[in-house]
């Protein structure tokens, strides 16, 4: 392959690369995936399933603070179309779904303030209230699987 032709794959391949990332689709779905690498593993501990590590558990709750602010831009109008699980009622009830979003912010900020002390017995209700405030969004504004 001559210089020239190498340089227009090149230019095109990163084309394509550029206009995938920009696809706020794609985007929220890459954070929701992180959510659950992230998730995951906190449920293993705080269940017993895995041991518990107070360092690696509390890095884990403030990753998933810092991503829970994420998703949601990407929530633009007209991407209820396609390929994605979200509800249109993202867009016909901005003020219930700006409510969802502020509780599991709130209990994202909560769970990794606790998670710092090492508090077991502190950390598993507060746990609980993450997933009860994914569960809350995704029954209203999230497609059945």
């Amino acid at each position: 392959m001559n210089a020239g032709k190498l340089l227009l794959s090149a230019v095109l391949a990163a084309s394509c690369s550029l206009a995938f990332a920009a696809d706020p689709v794609t985007q929220r779905q890459d954070v929701f995936k992180d959510y659950k690498k992230t998730f995951g593993p906190m449920g293993d501990m705080v269940k017993g399933k895995t041991a518990y590590n107070q360092a690696e558990f509390a890095k884990l709750a403030a990753h998933l603070e810092e991503i829970s602010k994420q998703p949601w831009q990407y929530f633009t109008p007209g991407t209820d179309k396609g390929k994605t699980e979200a509800k249109g009622e993202i867009w016909s009830k901005p003020a219930e779904w700006k409510k969802q979003i502020t509780a599991h912010e709130a209990a994202t900020a909560e769970l990794a303030k606790v998670a710092a002390s090492g508090d077991m017995a502190a950390i598993k209700p507060a746990f609980g209230k993450v997933g009860q405030s994914c569960k809350s969004c995704h029954d209203s504004f999230r497609k059945a699987d």
